[in-house]
């Protein structure tokens, strides 16, 4: 099930995924979502450094003129998929994204994210802590 989990969360269209990708790339894939689920607590400090170092939390999550700042950070892969579940986890921002956002870009985001969901099991209060941390603590 991980190994099909983790080619549809590479992929930039799930819905058109196809065989012959999933042969060609198939192990590539699951190596990277693999090393980068064991090493999630580190990718999310990263992460969370590179967005929050520069931007105030308001700031991150204002869909006011358009894309917020997260999205894009998403889009341009600064962010990855896991990071996003985490913050809604955090601050569930994805049903006032889907409110604020009527756009193709948002949604296809906004499926992604709900679907994978169920998939990724964290511990919410150790990855609050850690953006504590980063935000207040600034460490």
């Amino acid at each position: 099930m991980n190994f099909f989990v983790s080619n549809f969360v590479a992929c930039d269209d799930p819905q058109s995924l196809w065989i012959g990708e999933i042969v060609r790339n198939g192990e590539t894939n699951y190596n990277e979502w693999q090393r980068r689920v064991q090493s999630l607590t580190y990718v999310f400090r990263q992460e969370s450094e590179l967005l929050f170092g520069n931007h105030k939390v308001d700031e991150v999550f204002d869909c006011s003129k358009g894309h917020p700042i997260l999205l894009k950070k998403y889009l341009s892969k600064d962010i990855s998929l896991e990071t996003l579940i985490i913050y809604d986890s955090i601050f569930g921002f994805v049903k006032d994204f889907d409110k604020r956002l009527k756009d193709p870009v948002w949604e296809s985001v906004s499926i992604r994210i709900k679907k994978y969901f169920s998939f990724i099991h964290i511990d919410v209060f150790k990855y609050k802590k850690i953006l504590k941390e980063v935000v207040i603590d600034g460490n």
